[in-house]
């Protein structure tokens, strides 16, 4: 975690890095303990090795339990992801699997939707 002042505002940068095997209950975990510290100034940055919509993956995959759960908790926190944010039809990747021949964007900036507002 990073906090600083950005043109007289203070900022908060946390980046996350969760691990391949059980990333979606890590990143979950973490957001859970980061919420008090998360405030309109905060960006969450980071691999969280998963996507968080089917516009993030080549194969277009229906969204299983565990993404739609950690969706939620993301959108019952106030924050959203950026990019898809203001790249709603914009299909851009991050991660390239060979041995499946797919893409995925797995890296994320998550913020709170109040910064919309500014």
């Amino acid at each position: 975690m990073i906090k600083g002042s950005l043109q007289q505002d203070d900022i908060t940068i946390i980046n996350i890095y969760a691990p391949s095997i059980g990333a979606l209950k890590y990143i979950k975990k973490m957001l859970l303990v980061l919420m008090r510290k998360i405030g309109t100034n905060t960006i969450i940055a980071g691999d969280v090795s998963t996507t968080l919509s089917a516009l993030d993956r080549s194969s277009r995959q229906k969204i299983n339990k565990e993404t739609s759960c950690l969706i939620c908790t993301i959108d019952q926190m106030d924050l959203i992801d950026i990019y898809t944010t203001f790249q709603l039809r914009a299909a851009e990747y991050t991660f390239v699997s060979t041995a499946y021949g797919s893409f995925s964007r797995i890296d994320h900036i998550l913020n709170t939707k109040q910064v919309l507002k500014h």
